[in-house]
């Protein structure tokens, strides 16, 4: 996998911002971390979020912004900055290039020309820190149970990175999440105390902030009232989720719920994004609403991969090729509907593995955090197990099928 790069991008034109964003989100090494569209919040920016680059668009004052990187680069000369321009003049050019701009790229964006660019970048640091992956697991609705299958995919990549490393859940429903219930832990300190400052976070107090599960995965917990939850900002979680990622090496979110500016920016950093849904009209409808309006915002919906739950023969009418012919895309998994022991295990506040760790629902997610952790692994897994999850590993959508008006209008 290619190195990661955190990137913030700032850009003063709103009407190209979502091209800019697609563009970005096309090569699978960038992660926005931040967007900006006022240059005096650069400096900012670049001291709370840990970042390997900084695009900014000049257009339409690009004195200004120029200064502003200039600034910038003296409290910061090692990050790697470049400015996009529909301006080719050679004394804006230079001037750019004095004030410490890396790459000049002309507009429209070329990609293989942004590709070239960032593998510069890349290969100079090649000794820098890899981030823990973040991974978003998102619901196509209410019940659909991606609570259920984020906590316990969490619980499963913390028994397969071991003691030495870290894994973190983390409740991104402010209001009514339940990843604590789930796993039935309780504390003092909530996202809402560690976004309480645009400073860089403390590690002390991230620490704190985190409950270890007998399990060994770490839980930060949503806010305890409704008013709480009212001041937390997308810039103040996308600080604790990148600095989670620096102390872990993986970062799974529960959500994120709203998919306005806040909600996206989680998806932009994610390295996994995961959708769930199920075999009902109303939750593929939704998942077809949702993916159109994340490409309207620019965001490159190819990252979106869907998880299939509660499949089983009480699925009804709809079946999972006819669900993929009508989404354009293949399921990278899909879970079985065990109610008896995924409600038991709810109800309880134990995950599938401490509750019954022969259940097909928990070998299931099982595979799902192996296929994260160890691809190769999960793979040889599969072809040995055959039936769904091997086909999943493999093949095309079907296409064709006559169900996919009714279900998407």
């Amino acid at each position: 996998m290619a190195q990661t790069v955190r990137t913030i991008v700032f850009t003063a034109n709103e009407a190209q911002a979502p091209e800019l964003r697609r563009t970005m989100t096309s090569l699978p090494q960038v992660r926005i971390v931040a967007e900006l569209d006022e240059p005096s919040l650069l400096a900012q920016a670049v001291a709370q979020f840990p970042c390997d680059l900084l695009i900014a668009d000049l257009d339409p004052s690009a004195p200004v912004v120029i200064e502003c990187i200039r600034q910038l680069r003296e409290a910061k000369p090692d990050l790697a900055v470049f400015a996009l321009s529909k301006e080719t003049q050679g004394d804006l050019v230079l001037k750019a290039m004095k004030a410490g701009i890396r790459e000049y790229l002309i507009k429209p964006l070329n990609l293989d020309e942004l590709e070239q660019a960032i593998a510069k970048i890349t290969t100079t640091s090649v000794n820098s820190k890899e981030p823990g992956k973040l991974i978003s697991v998102m619901g196509s609705a209410g019940g659909v149970g991606s609570t259920t299958i984020a906590t316990n995919l969490a619980v499963e990549l913390a028994d397969l990175v071991g003691e030495d490393k870290q894994v973190v859940i983390v409740d991104l429903d402010f209001r009514f999440g339940h990843v604590a219930t789930l796993l039935d832990v309780q504390g003092q300190y909530t996202v809402a105390d560690l976004c309480s400052t645009q400073e860089e976070l403390d590690l002390d107090i991230v620490r704190k902030a985190l409950i270890r599960h007998e399990t060994g995965v770490y839980v930060l917990r949503r806010p305890h009232s409704f008013a709480q939850a009212e001041l937390i900002t997308a810039a103040h979680c996308a600080n604790v989720l990148t600095t989670l990622q620096d102390m872990s090496a993986y970062v799974v979110v529960d959500g994120p719920t709203r998919h306005d500016p806040g909600g996206r920016s989680v998806l932009d950093a994610a390295d996994y994004n995961f959708m769930v849904l199920q075999m009902l009209v109303t939750s593929v409808r939704n998942t077809d609403r949702m993916i159109q309006e994340l490409g309207t915002q620019g965001f490159n919906t190819e990252r979106i991969e869907f998880l299939c739950n509660r499949l089983g023969r009480e699925s009804g009418h709809l079946e999972i090729d006819q669900v993929e012919s009508i989404l354009d895309r293949k399921m990278f998994a899909a879970f079985s509907d065990d109610w008896k022991n995924v409600s038991a295990s709810v109800n309880i506040g134990q995950p599938l593995k401490s509750h019954n760790d022969k259940s097909r629902v928990r070998q299931e997610i099982r595979e799902l955090a192996m296929r994260i952790h160890d691809p190769k692994g999960a793979e040889q897994l599969a072809s040995q197990r055959g039936g769904l999850m091997s086909r999943l590993f493999g093949g095309k959508p079907s296409a064709g099928d006559t169900s996919h008006e009714a279900v998407t209008q």
